[in-house]
């Protein structure tokens, strides 16, 4: 039994609409599973957030610490070179020439002294 055009006709675009509908359907069901993932990653994201406000909270307490510690060590390092400073311009440089003499009495001192602690 021959089909007549409009048959052959009617048939092509059925059997495309089956197609084209099948493959709507899997790409709905597809969408939707992307969907309920992206969701489920949105909300993983947001907790890592939460995280790193949390973690930022942290680091930013730590980094005031840290500056009131670098002051402080600064402090120190500016009263030490003061400290030094004096030391040298009052007590080492007018006292200087007379370490020729000093420092053999003195090692002679020690040497009696640790003599004296063995016995």
């Amino acid at each position: 039994m021959p089909l007549t055009l409009n048959q052959f006709l009617f048939l092509v675009l059925t059997f495309a609409a089956v197609v084209a509908v099948v493959f709507l359907v899997r790409f709905l069901v597809q969408l939707r599973s992307a969907a309920e993932e992206g969701e489920r990653t949105l909300a993983e994201v947001r907790k890592l957030v939460e995280n790193l406000n949390d973690l930022d909270g942290m680091i930013k307490d730590r980094l005031v610490s840290l500056g009131e510690f670098v002051e402080a060590s600064k402090k120190t390092a500016v009263n030490v070179s003061e400290a030094s400073f004096l030391l040298t311009t009052r007590i080492l440089r007018p006292g200087s020439k007379y370490w020729p003499i000093i420092l053999p009495v003195a090692s002679y001192f020690w040497k009696k002294f640790r003599k004296r602690k063995e016995k």
